[in-house]
């Protein structure tokens, strides 16, 4: 898969997330590491989210992972806290922020 077609099917399925009940700035950058290799970022502003092929420096958290740890993750079928756990999902930043992910994900299941 490459990263074109792989950031295509993740940006589809986090434009499905529920963010109108979150108020605060999140902004999350996905390094993909290995198959599908790329970078994206995950912004919620003002109960809007975005979902875009760059580079984000004003990050307050950045995951690093392969293309398979993430659609796990984002199918539910792999819990952020036990990925990072089993070293198969990096985090770096604010961790109370980061740890925000899981809300955003579990907003479209």
């Amino acid at each position: 898969m490459t990263y074109a077609e792989f950031f295509s099917k993740i940006k589809g399925k986090f434009m499905e997330a529920d963010v109108s009940g979150i108020k605060e700035h999140l902004a999350y950058q996905f390094n993909i590491v290995g198959e599908a290799q790329g970078i994206f970022y995950i912004e919620v502003k003002d109960g809007k989210l975005s979902v875009e092929p760059y580079e984000y420096y004003d990050r307050d958290a950045m995951f690093i992972c392969t293309a398979e740890t993430l659609r796990k993750l984002e199918s539910g079928k792999l819990d952020p806290i036990a990925a990072v756990t089993l070293q198969k999902l990096k985090v770096e930043g604010n961790i109370d922020k980061a740890l925000r992910l899981k809300e955003l994900i579990d907003s479209y299941k």
